[in-house]
């Protein structure tokens, strides 16, 4: 069982609470309009297959993380080889944070043992669909205000301020390859920030 992964970055505060590393699946056909990563739609296209096992150990080797956020693409499309990864980094000691553009109900009413197994290693999970119209302005690492955080573990609670923070975007240059991630504003954007 192997993960089509499109992308990683082993230190970002944009993606998540704490210093996490982020990992990005290969594959979504959800496809919402307006999506910032439609270069990750197609599940053939681009990225790397990678053993859960060997992804889990280089995620858990990476000093000072708090945990691992999985973003797409659409996580719950790989929900298998994606649920072995996040047990064994859940093992491990770190949290485990997933963006999905499916509600929690349309997760549950897909009667799935492997999506079961990949919700039960979830400790924030953020659903709903991206919708372009209605830009989350209040809360940090979410995209759209119709969309839902939730706290399935102790860990990490709604009311702490980190939540409600402004957004952050990340840039980096490495091996002659830009990188940006996180959730700029639009008004940022435009002034250059």
């Amino acid at each position: 069982m192997l993960l089509r992964v499109a992308q990683t970055i082993a230190d970002t505060e944009a993606e998540g609470p704490g210093k996490r590393f982020a990992l990005w699946v290969q594959g979504c056909s959800l496809r919402c309009p307006g999506c910032c990563n439609p270069e990750m739609f197609a599940p053939d296209k681009g990225g790397a297959l990678s053993e859960p096992a060997e992804l889990a150990a280089r995620i858990l080797a990476t000093p000072g993380i708090e945990g691992i956020s999985v973003l797409g693409g659409e996580p719950f499309q790989q929900p298998e080889a994606l649920a072995e990864l996040c047990r064994l980094v859940q093992a491990g000691g770190r949290s485990v944070m997933i963006y999905t553009g499916y509600t929690l109900a349309e997760l549950k009413a897909l009667s799935s043992p492997h999506v079961d197994a990949l919700l039960a290693t979830v400790d924030l999970l953020v659903d709903g669909r991206y919708e372009q119209g209605q830009p989350e302005t209040s809360r940090r690492w979410v995209g759209s205000r119709n969309q839902v955080m939730h706290f399935f573990s102790p860990r990490y609670a709604r009311t702490e301020p980190r939540f409600w923070a402004s957004n952050t975007v990340e840039l980096r240059f490495e091996n002659g390859q830009l990188t940006i991630n996180g959730w700029p504003q639009a008004a940022d954007a435009v002034r250059g920030r």
